[in-house]
This record gives structure tokens, sequence and C-alpha cells, in this order.
């Protein structure tokens, strides 16, 4: 004899009506749950099995409903599985916009024998096109060097449309690519407010400086007669493109002080400070002509002094770029101004800075 699984309400029932409940209108009840009516666990050891579409109580077996939904996601990957080589899903890859053609094809997948290899390189040579090729190649380089050193999708997508303009006005013919890559990735961080500087763009590659500063104003020359041009694609920080000036000294210091090898129990604080020193720092006579990258880092060695969370010359070198006696040097320059440096209110007891921590070297 067949058994029937039956619901039961897990609330009491209400003697008299309520009139809120009744101006509201209808809702639905979420304590009604499905319970076993053999074991009568509460709360249930349900099991959904979407293979056969039934819910099952875990603990006894019993079928407790069929026909269920299954709500996982329809996709599935064969790919793992395959030991030719043979990919059988059933999407591609999205489309990318900074590429000719509709990218929409029915390829023929690499299969066993003969006649199925002939006509799997047969459409390879009447489909794939030499200058995609080179393109796809030349964004595949642009979006590892980027990872390389932590740049965002936007600034990753910002190097490629730029590439991709200059490859299409044909303006760096003959020049070596991995100098016109590096200027792309540098102007493309500039645009997207992500402060890195000449030097860590320019040890992606074995170009040297001379080569892309020269590549580098020729792409910002481009760029601006470009800028009023009706956009092609939707990338608005090229689109609207404005020179910038270098990378400050403060914008360094947030990249710095959220690195993990610095361990600062409050690396946004530590950044705050060292922010407000690299800015004063550009007024002293004495550090004109420094390189930002070591002002920002003696400014967090300063900040991590003031507040007892002094870090080594060697260990903030590691992190910044920079020599151990670069920092060094460009901290004796600015600890004679320190108190014009400092702020008042980070030598007080609530804030806990104190002036004697400060190394004299």
């Amino acid at each position: 004899m067949a058994t029937v699984a039956t619901r039961m309400d897990i609330e009491s029932d209400p003697i008299l009506p309520d009139p809120e409940k009744e101006k509201k209108g209808y809702q639905e009840n979420l304590n009604r749950q499905l319970i076993c009516p053999d074991c009568n666990e509460y709360p249930p050891n349900l099991i959904e099995e979407f293979s056969s579409g039934d819910m099952v109580c875990g603990s006894c077996g019993l079928v407790l409903g069929d026909r269920i939904v299954d709500t996982r996601s329809e996709w599935r990957t064969f790919a793992n599985d395959d030991q030719g080589g043979d990919d059988p899903s059933r999407v591609g890859d999205a489309g990318n916009p900074l590429l000719n053609g509709a990218q929409l094809q029915t390829s023929i997948g690499y299969g066993e024998g003969m006649r199925s290899r002939e006509l799997h390189r047969a459409q390879n040579r009447l489909l794939n096109d030499k200058g995609e090729k080179h393109i796809r190649s030349i964004f595949s380089e642009i979006e590892t060097l980027c990872n390389s050193i932590n740049l965002p999708a936007v600034t990753i997508n910002s190097a490629q449309h730029i590439y991709k303009m200059t490859d299409d006005a044909k303006l760096f013919k003959g020049k070596p690519q991995e100098a016109v890559i590096a200027g792309c990735i540098f102007i493309a961080c500039r645009q997207t407010k992500e402060s890195r500087t000449f030097k860590e763009v320019y040890s992606l590659t074995k170009v040297s400086k001379k080569e892309i500063g020269r590549t580098f104003k020729v792409l910002e020359k481009f760029l601006q007669t470009k800028r009023d041009a009706p956009p092609s694609i939707g990338r608005n920080e090229v689109m609207n493109f404005e020179n910038t000036s270098t990378t400050g000294a403060a914008d360094l210091c947030q990249r710095f002080c959220q690195s993990h090898k610095l361990h600062f129990r409050n690396p946004v604080f530590m950044e705050n400070i060292a922010k407000v020193i690299a800015q004063k720092s550009s007024s002293l006579k004495d550090l004109a002509g420094r390189s930002p990258l070591s002002i920002a880092a003696a400014s967090i060695y300063m900040a991590s002094h003031l507040f007892n969370e002094g870090r080594t010359s060697k260990d903030i070198a590691e992190v910044a770029g920079v020599s151990d006696g670069t920092i060094k040097t460009a901290y004796r320059l600015m600890y004679p101004s320190r108190e014009e440096l400092i702020e008042r209110e980070w030598i007080t007891p609530k804030v806990g800075g104190r002036l004697d921590r400060l190394p004299a070297n």
C-alpha cells in the first residue's frame, strides 16, 4: 500500500482573526514545512534528487514528492574528460568588440581519422586570418603583463583599445612591439588613475627607456588627435583622453601601505598619514628632483615610526622597488622639517603619535 506524505503547520492557529493581517491581504505562509510522516523529524532531513526529480527523506528513504524542478545551472562541460584535445562545450568565448568580424562561426572539431583532420585543417586555413591572430596574441600579452603588476580589468581593456587604434592607423610600423605595448599600458594606467611608475612599466619589457619614452610621446600626440573624433567603441577613458601629470608620491602610498609584506595593524590609517606627509614633502626644496618612489617610501618610513609600528628601510624598499640607501637619504632630508610635515593632532594622546620615536637617520 502506497504511503502518502502529509504537510504539518509549525505554528499555533490564532483563536480570533487579526484585523491587521486582513488589511495586508494574502501573504505566503513561510512557516509551512514538509515533514516525513514516518520519521516526524524536525527539522526534516530532506534530500532533493534532481536526477530522478524526487524529494526523499534522508533518514528512511520515503519519497515525499516527485516532479520537482531542477534549479541548478544547465551549463555542463566535458572538456576535462577529453583525451584527444577536443572541447565539446556548447558555447564559445564572449564576443570582443575590439576584434573585427562577427566572431560567430561553426568550427569543425578535431576528431579521429584522416578525413576529420583534413577537414579541420582546411577550415583553419580558410577562417583564420593572420591579422586577427596577431591582434589576439598581442591582447593576450597585454593581459599577461597587466596581471603581473595587478592591474584591474578596466586598465587592461583600455590598453588593448589603445593598441587596436594604433594598429588600425599603422602608427608604429617597424617599431618593436614591446615598446608599443609598454606605452599603451603606461597611458592606460594614467587614464584609469592606477598609480604605476614609468620604472614599473619599463621593467616589464626588455626595451630601453629611451625607446619607450619616444613611443609614449608619439602615443600622446596620436590620442590627442583622436580625442575629438566620434567614438567607435565604448571606452570613455580612452576617447576622452587628457594629458595627465606624473604619478605622485601620495598616489603610491596607498598601494605600498596595503602590501601584506609590511603587516600594518591598520593599513588605511597608515596610508592616510603617509599621504599627508608625502603631499607636504612636495614643498621641501631639498627633495626637489627626487623620485616619487623614494618620497613615498620615506613618508611611510616616517609614519610607521611615528605610531610605534616601525618598519625597517629594507622592508619598505622591497615593496617600493627602490634601494635601502635611497629611502634613508630621502628621510634624512625630511627629518629636519618633521614638525612641519607632521600634524599637531597626530601627536596627541588620543591619536598616539610621538615625535621622539622618529629615528635621526
